[in-house]
């Protein structure tokens, strides 16, 4: 090897060793909904910054009862305002980090090879006139899952709540739900339309009407004490063009309200 390779070589492992001394570990806590977002987000963020981004996905309610517990996350993205709100109730996040930073929707949906075509919501919809006596209709927990959350207001506004109450098959979080429609264990779903996007077994036969539920805004922020200082860095790339692009790529959409 000539003296020039042999200096381009040693310049290259100086580069190496010095991104790898620099890279940092950045700990993002994520709606399940987000999984495939997040996960090609997270890849290219660090192909392009050397830095390592640790993904751990779950209902929002799980993950921020994970982070009041203790758990090391450096960032938190809700499903909805509610937990959010709830861990800045108890001086969990940076409250100046806190901006909304994707939009979705709800809909209806059955598995691919169901006869029901498409419908229209509204407050004349029987919806156990659309399943059989022993059927349930999948859905996120209400009582936590913000999916199922905004599945219950709508059915609310609609005037349905007290009939499908009784007839909901409750998931632990939005793909959970998903999955009992895409293996064909509940013939109805709700979720969002990001998750009907991404799966291959279930169609879409409805969206909910806008107004029947509050828009689904999805926050972000930093936590409190974090200790990676490349968690601001990585929260304004998300927030950014590149990010954007990618996100909408899964469905997802703009923030339609005002940050927080």
């Amino acid at each position: 090897m000539n003296r020039l390779l042999r200096n381009l070589f040693a310049a290259t492992l100086l580069l190496k060793a010095s991104t790898a001394a620099h890279a940092e570990d950045i700990t993002v806590f994520a709606a399940a909904s987000l999984t495939n977002a997040m996960t090609k987000a997270a890849e290219t963020y660090e192909a392009e910054t050397g830095n390592h981004v640790r993904l751990s996905f779950a209902s929002s309610s799980t993950l921020a009862r994970q982070i009041a517990a203790g758990a090391p996350a450096d960032l938190y993205i809700s499903a909805n305002q509610k937990w959010m709100d709830w861990l800045a109730e108890q001086d969990l996040i940076a409250t100046e980090s806190r901006q909304d930073i994707l939009a979705n929707s709800l809909v209806l949906i059955t598995p691919a090879d169901s006869a029901l075509g498409q419908i229209t919501i509204n407050d004349q919809t029987g919806f156990l006139d659309l399943i059989s006596p022993e059927d349930r209709i999948a859905v996120g927990d209400p009582e936590h899952v913000p999916a199922g959350i905004y599945a219950k207001q709508a059915l609310t506004h609609l005037g349905q709540w007290d009939a499908v109450e009784d007839r909901l098959a409750r998931a632990d979080n939005v793909r959970a739900a998903l999955a009992l429609v895409e293996r064909g264990e509940a013939p109805l779903g709700i979720v969002y339309r990001t998750d009907a996007a991404i799966a291959r077994d279930v169609k879409i036969i409805a969206t909910f009407p806008e107004g029947s539920h509050p828009v689904i805004t999805y926050p972000v922020a930093m936590i409190k004490d974090t200790k990676a200082t490349g968690a601001g860095d990585l929260q304004a790339w998300l927030l950014g063009n590149e990010a954007g692009v990618i996100f909408a790529e899964f469905g997802f959409g703009s923030p339609t309200e005002e940050p927080n």
